[in-house]
């Protein structure tokens, strides 16, 4: 009885360190959620939750939804709907994982008593015995045995080859469908992993200029093709830093390893070869007008959390806009 209680606290205490390491309240789903990863630390979900964390990245309440515990996101939203898909996509993901765990041990079943059959039959087969009927009985064990061997193997195939797919569909996830850059819960990953380390960060917020009024005069499409050319001008002229489409007309980007100066210079680049092209209507070539955006840039202190830095590029942005667009803003 004694060893069942220290057990029982030692599980109660694992949790509490868990829930204080991610920084997660200690609220009934969170519990729940650590309870289910603590109580078996080998299983689908200690997996999926030791991917996600690789690198010293801390759960948030949002990949604790997409892993599918039973916290309610507020319904009716696209990010609700779009968090829903990725818990569903999460939940089967364990599901197949799970289930190759079976199949696994299965087919090492049948193969340790599929060869201890063959080894039976031959067994009988050389002591020359008179009990032709058993040895017939064994080698058709064997035959049905090697049958269903080749049908675990066909299944664990096809297991591997959904995960393979479901993999893929994670990472859609954390792409834009229009622009297919990193979306804004890739790049919050991404700045929390290069936070960990202590390298040097500079955190940029781009905003397009006017972009309403491309909305209005030339429509949705046209403000599309704007996106997407922008998205990718950023990332050529910013090559080997994370760009991403943050939502709507903004863009964000994660200058690692550079100082403010060299991050300005980068990002300055970037703001002329777009200002410098010449965007024109697809379909009666007319020219659509110069595109321009307006930037505010902000270094992360050691440790700083991603929304602090975000919140005070984003005002360096408005402040961009307000001073007459087509500029920059450090802090």
């Amino acid at each position: 009885m004694a060893s069942g209680s220290q057990a029982a606290r030692s599980l109660y205490d694992r949790i509490g360190e868990f829930l204080v390491d991610q920084r997660l309240d200690p609220d009934p789903a969170n519990y729940a959620f650590a309870y289910q990863l603590l109580a078996n630390p080998d299983g689908p979900l200690a997996r999926a939750v030791h991917a996600l964390t690789d690198g010293g990245v801390r759960l948030t309440r949002r990949d604790i939804e997409t892993l599918g515990c039973d916290v309610h996101p507020v319904a009716g939203t696209p990010t609700a709907t779009i968090e829903k898909a990725q818990g569903l996509v999460a939940q089967t993901q364990m599901q197949v994982e799970g289930f190759q765990d079976m199949v696994t041990a299965m087919r090492a079943e049948t193969k340790d008593f599929g060869r201890d059959l063959a080894a039976s039959a031959q067994a009988m087969r050389s002591s020359g015995g008179d009990d032709i009927e058993v040895a017939r009985i064994t080698a058709t064990m064997l035959e049905r045995v090697r049958n269903a061997e080749e049908r675990l193997e066909t299944a664990n195939r096809e297991a591997s080859e959904l995960r393979t797919k479901l993999e893929e569909a994670r990472d859609n996830a954390r792409r834009d469908p229009l622009t297919g850059l990193p979306n804004r819960r890739a790049f919050e990953e991404a700045y929390a992993v290069q936070a960990s380390t202590g390298a040097r960060i500079c955190v940029a917020v781009c905003d397009v200029d006017h972009f309403k009024s491309v909305n209005d005069r030339f429509g949705h499409v046209v403000g599309d093709r704007v996106l997407k050319a922008l998205g990718e001008a950023l990332s050529d002229t910013c090559k080997g830093h994370l760009v991403a489409r943050y939502g709507g007309e903004e863009f964000v980007v994660l200058f690692t390893g550079l100082d403010l100066r060299v991050a300005r210079a980068v990002l300055d680049r970037a703001r002329i070869a777009v200002s410098a092209k010449r965007y024109r209507l697809r379909e009666t070539d007319a020219p659509l007008g110069e595109i321009t955006f307006s930037a505010g840039l902000s270094p992360a202190a050691p440790g700083e959390v991603f929304g602090t830095v975000f919140h005070r590029a984003d005002q360096l942005c408005y402040a961009a806009k307000n001073g007459g667009r087509n500029c920059i803003r450090v802090d």
